[in-house]
């Protein structure tokens, strides 16, 4: 049996990161794995097209990891694919002032994607589950209850054509500690650099993912050692989940194309009469 590319958590399951694999199945290698991606992104420049033309779904992609495990990457090495006309990027840092004078999903509602497009976030309202749980921003009667809202908040946006798409880039210690030193060594990415705890940042992600991953918005883990492996798994997870959706937006077009011709055939007989 093949290893997965992208491993599920199962709704309501206790995840445990430490028993998931952050390296590429033995069967792939980097050269099959580039091939492969060419492939599959071509696939999802024809799918994003679909969407687009269609606009009866949007596209909510969401990128959460450790430091260094790939998010800048992911994007660039995916969504290359992609008419940018019909993507966007999203970050979240640290919250400003207009933003703290919201609830915590205030600024992330505001760029969710339109119907048609595509929204990547890089990084995400799971911060207010992860950061500020690891660095004490908030007590714990704050922070716990956000699982819930969160919840209903992808339930909403579910329920409004929004198709979700939650990837935790999953790397492991070792290799995070390689690409800090890297980052050290290169000047021009030494701002990037820093060290959380690895521990509490571990437990936070376990929590967020078994909490908040639902049959609308389920989340995915990505071994993401290999970046090769990482962009080839993400870009399959996202041809998989636009895929389902082909058929009706297909139909959609076929209808507003003979609504558009009999519109057309209707004017041209009117002109004639005249």
């Amino acid at each position: 049996m093949k290893t997965p590319y992208a491993i599920r958590i199962v709704a309501g399951q206790k995840s445990t990161l430490s028993k998931i694999p952050t390296g590429a199945p033995r069967e792939l290698n980097k050269e099959i794995a580039l091939e492969k991606l060419e492939t599959i992104g071509q696939e999802l420049n024809r799918l994003q097209e679909l969407l687009y033309a269609a606009s009866t779904h949007s596209l909510l992609l969401v990128l959460q990891g450790m430091d260094t495990s790939g998010k800048d990457g992911t994007i660039r090495g995916v969504m290359n694919y992609v008419n940018p006309q019909g993507c966007r990027v999203e970050s979240f840092k640290v919250p400003n002032s207009e933003e703290l004078a919201h609830d915590f999903l205030w600024r992330v509602h505001r760029v969710t994607p339109a119907r048609g497009m595509i929204a990547v976030f890089n990084r995400s309202h799971y911060e207010d589950v992860l950061v500020v749980r690891v660095q004490n921003l908030a007590p714990e009667k704050v922070w716990k209850v956000r699982y819930e809202q969160i919840n209903n908040f992808e339930k909403l946006l579910a329920q409004n054509n929004t198709i979700i798409v939650k990837c935790f880039l999953h790397i492991s210690k070792e290799e995070q500690e390689e690409r800090l030193m890297a980052r050290e060594a290169e000047a021009e990415k030494a701002w990037k650099l820093s060290v959380g705890d690895w521990d509490d940042y571990q437990k936070a992600s376990h929590d967020a993912l078994a909490k908040c991953s639902t049959e609308h918005a389920p989340w995915h883990v990505i071994p993401a050692d290999k970046k090769w492996f990482r962009n080839l798994a993400v870009a399959r997870l996202l041809v998989e989940s636009l895929k389902p959706y082909e058929k009706d937006w297909k139909k959609v077009l076929a209808q507003r194309s003979e609504a558009g011709i009999a519109a057309l055939k209707a004017y041209r007989e009117q002109d004639t009469k005249k």
